[in-house]
């Protein structure tokens, strides 16, 4: 039995459930760690910088769902749904930070994201994943039938926005979100990519 077929063998026994409880923790101990004090000099923005980071990855970890069982065979798909909603989550945090604790003064709010171009995509990011959130349940995916699936390939473009949002958040020349951005890319070049086929065995061979 190979590794996947171990894993494969362990995950069909595991819930999706438990991931939303493990994935509500890190958001309260850092919300915790801000206000008590340990994040350092500015807190606000720590929280801020990492509730999106975060959000990021899992974006990524949902995005490497299906090409790890198209060319690896692992079968992770059950957690997909529990992963994106988290992603939503951790992002929707990130979104909160930046409103209520950070800027604050809705004017200040409009003009940012009207003027400044990373703010302007990582809005257009965020609107893109706000339908999927909320139809990630299964009265929507019953309603909606074949819809639902066209709906949920927005999540490719959210991404990818969500990355260059990184990529131009960050001042100077920084490797992390561009190593992000090549991420994303390479698991959006692997979804289009189809492995071959192979070719059924002829009769007496």
């Amino acid at each position: 039995m190979t590794l996947v077929d171990r894993l494969n063998r362990a995950t069909r026994r595991v819930p999706a459930w438990p991931l939303y409880i493990l994935g509500a923790l890190p958001p309260v101990w850092l919300i915790w760690a801000g206000f008590t004090g340990q994040l350092g000099v500015d807190p606000v923005k720590d929280m801020e910088h990492q509730m999106g980071e975060w959000g990021l990855w899992l974006l990524i970890a949902g995005l490497a769902i299906t090409p790890l069982q198209r060319f690896v065979g692992l079968r992770l798909v059950k957690y997909r749904r529990a992963v994106g909603l988290l992603a939503f989550f951790y992002i929707l945090l990130h979104l909160l930070i930046w409103l209520v604790l950070d800027v604050q003064i809705p004017s200040q709010i409009v003009a940012d994201i009207l003027k400044r171009p990373y703010i302007t995509i990582g809005m257009a990011a965020f609107a893109l994943l706000l339908p999927l959130a909320l139809t990630s349940n299964n009265w929507s995916i019953r309603r909606m039938g074949s819809g639902w699936r066209r709906l949920h390939k927005l999540v490719y473009p959210a991404v990818l926005l969500g990355a260059v949002h990184f990529v131009l958040l960050v001042k100077g020349f920084q490797i992390e979100p561009l190593l992000y951005l090549a991420a994303i890319i390479a698991l959006l070049a692997l979804r289009l990519r189809r492995p071959r086929r192979q070719r059924a065995p002829q009769p007496g061979t």
